[in-house]
């Protein structure tokens, strides 16, 4: 089980998605992570969304012009992802394990985005390993976007793991640091409880 599941049982999709609509509703910004994402790839690029939930980023990014597809284990929030776009390939998976051949997906994704604290929320212990299965998804020279955040005052759950140990998982998975940010608006990274990372795919 992962900490997702020990915080949640699985059973928070429609909670979820309804305080995201009431946050739309008072004027929030919903999409910062897509109108980040977007930015560093051509419309029509093939977007993985891991740990995808209810679908917000990725929908907007289907709006947007992108190829997506989306993979979270948590049946309640793909449920409200599938009612609300019925037309999008939406994946049950655990990252930890995620085979894309399995799952009958190529692995040329030109971008994987990690949204929502993905990694932080994984079972302890397999972090490394679900950097590698993503890892594995990019085409060359492909990027994946994780951003989380660092410490209790940004996560719902005790940290369990430092930048340096993220950029070390990137590294044996064969992706290279490209930039880092403060938040999905692009302000620079000056250290502080919340990190997103950009790396690039170095293999093919």
């Amino acid at each position: 089980m992962n900490r997702w599941e020990e915080l949640t049982g699985g059973t928070s999709g429609e909670d979820y998605a309804a305080r995201f609509a009431a946050l739309a509703d008072r004027g929030g910004d919903m999409h910062g992570e897509a109108r980040f994402c977007t930015a560093l790839v051509p419309v029509g690029s093939r977007v993985l969304d891991a740990g995808c939930g209810t679908g917000r980023v990725m929908i907007r990014l289907a709006e947007l012009g992108h190829d997506c597809v989306g993979v979270d284990l948590d049946a309640s929030m793909l449920a409200v992802a599938r009612r609300q776009a019925p037309e999008l390939l939406w994946v049950q998976a655990d990252l930890a394990t995620f085979d894309p051949g399995e799952l009958h997906l190529a692995t040329d994704f030109d971008l994987v985005v990690a949204a929502g604290n993905i990694f932080p929320l994984l079972a302890a212990g397999t972090e490394a390993a679900a950097v590698g299965h993503l890892a594995a998804t990019l085409g060359p020279g492909g990027l994946m976007v994780a951003g989380f955040g660092l410490d209790e005052a940004h996560l719902p759950v005790p940290p369990t793991i430092t930048l340096p140990e993220y950029d070390a998982y990137c590294a044996a998975a064969g992706l290279t640091l490209v930039d880092r940010f403060a938040t999905w608006d692009a302000h620079p990274y000056e250290g502080g409880g919340y990190a997103v990372s950009v790396h690039r795919a170095t293999h093919g």
